[in-house]
């Protein structure tokens, strides 16, 4: 009965403590009758014999408590309004450097938490320490931790995107006199959706390669909350805006971009690489107009042979072999082509873009799009054969796009065409540029104007 009575919650003795423990700890702890008891205790001896209410105990083992959620109000979660707030701290002071990025970028820490015996620092329990020096092995070796003072050259000039993960700005290396393009990514927001490998493996595969048609690596590194990736700045946008300012796009143009995707992509491929987001946002235009393709965030290693089953991409852009949940493999990649080449030849997209993948799916199986009659016979036939609904019936291989009646006296040498002018697609910049959407960064409420 002395047992029952020390143990508010009608915790069984044998998974309990020792009546004369309990009896003892409540008299040293003072706590009141039903109360419970605390949660960890001063004397370092006794840690092993701490006590738990069976709720609390409920709560810890499936993680609920301590979990955040997706709209990041949970317990260890930054809200994005604290989020939001520090990027507009950093951004509304334009012209200063990096050095004082981690502490302008420093989540505003909830309260702290006691810690029991076999509680453990995860990334969801972010607290004053989050996240401490043991979580930088995680990003290692693609991204080593920053030295203190190596960083002082990179200086802020503006804003570029926002994107899933993190926020891409514009900086300038003042050693080197070079603008980049540097993407910083919370470490937390990485944690809490569990994309450590992603992460490592967009720089594992940008190390990787190297194409006149890809985007280039300039750096990567870690603080102590953000991981940064530094590539090269294309100061002609993306293929996205140019194709919304200047509309569907002659068949000349089209037939060069074609050219310099089908070798980007055959050359992924051979390197065993699936891109699995090829769209016009992630296509930037270079200072001649050439294409850089980027952003491998999605991108992984699949060598020929195996499948990948992860739904992952822009709905619209989306292979319906990926949209059903695989297995897929590289000709997704060719589908996510042919629908990115159609859009720039008419000016619409072949399906209307839906609310999820199974809606979406369901729109691309029923889909009876019909290609404009007013294209060459070779466009037709090749958006035909990449839009093909059987992956094994896309054209895959190089040597299938050299013998294609759209590509005929078309040089399949970078270097080749690289001397091919593109002016066509610098000539959109001296348009008047439409305002830019607001509604595109309604959670980055940031002002550029600085005060």
């Amino acid at each position: 009965m002395g047992a029952a009575g020390s143990n508010p919650a009608g915790e069984p003795a044998e998974r309990g403590f020792p009546p004369k423990l309990r009896s003892s700890r409540l008299c040293a702890e003072g706590a009141e009758r039903g109360s419970g008891l605390p949660a960890i205790l001063r004397s370092p001896e006794n840690l092993r014999c701490v006590w738990i209410p069976r709720s609390e105990r409920s709560l810890r083992k499936r993680g609920s408590a301590l979990r955040p959620s997706r709209s990041g109000h949970g317990t260890g979660a930054l809200p994005d309004a604290l989020w939001v707030r520090s990027w507009k701290r950093l951004l509304s002071h334009l012209g200063g450097t990096l050095l004082g990025l981690e502490q302008a970028l420093a989540p505003r820490s909830p309260p702290k938490r006691e810690l029991v015996q076999g509680d453990k620092k995860t990334p969801d329990m972010a607290g004053a320490e989050w996240p401490t020096a043991s979580h930088a092995s995680l990003f290692l070796p693609e991204f080593p931790v920053q030295p203190p003072l190596q960083r002082q050259q990179l200086k802020i000039l503006g804003f570029l995107a926002k994107g899933t993960f993190g926020t891409v700005l514009k900086v300038l290396d003042s050693s080197q006199a070079k603008v980049f393009a540097l993407k910083v990514v919370p470490k937390v927001e990485v944690l809490r959706r569990d994309s450590v490998r992603q992460c490592k493996e967009e720089v594992s595969i940008q190390r990787q390669v190297h194409h006149p048609f890809l985007h280039c690596l300039g750096d990567s590194w870690q603080g102590k909350h953000h991981l940064f990736i530094m590539c090269s700045y294309c100061s002609s946008g993306d293929l996205f805006t140019l194709w919304k300012t200047a509309g569907p796009l002659a068949e000349g143009a089209i037939r060069l971009f074609a050219t310099e995707l089908v070798l980007v992509l055959a050359y992924l491929h051979n390197q065993g690489i699936v891109h699995r987001d090829i769209k016009m946002e992630n296509i930037l235009l270079d200072e001649q107009g050439h294409l850089k393709l980027a952003d491998f965030g999605l991108s992984r290693h699949l060598p020929w042979g195996r499948q990948a089953f992860t739904i992952c991409g822009t709905l619209q852009y989306m292979a319906p072999e990926v949209l059903s949940g695989g297995p897929y493999a590289h000709a997704a990649d060719w589908w996510s082509l042919g629908v990115l080449l159609f859009a720039m030849a008419t000016g619409q997209f072949p399906v209307s873009p839906e609310r999820d993948h199974l809606a979406m799916l369901r729109s691309v199986k029923g889909s009876t799009y019909a290609i404009p009659a007013g294209l060459s016979c070779g466009l037709r036939l090749l958006l035909s054969e990449l839009l093909c609904q059987d992956p094994q019936r896309r054209p895959c291989r190089l040597h299938h796009f050299r013998a294609h009646l759209f590509f005929r006296g078309m040089s399949f040498d970078a270097d080749t065409l690289r001397k091919q002018p593109a002016d066509f697609a610098l000539r959109w910049q001296q348009l008047q540029s439409p305002p830019m959407d607001p509604a595109a960064f309604l959670e980055f409420d940031c002002d550029l104007g600085g005060p």
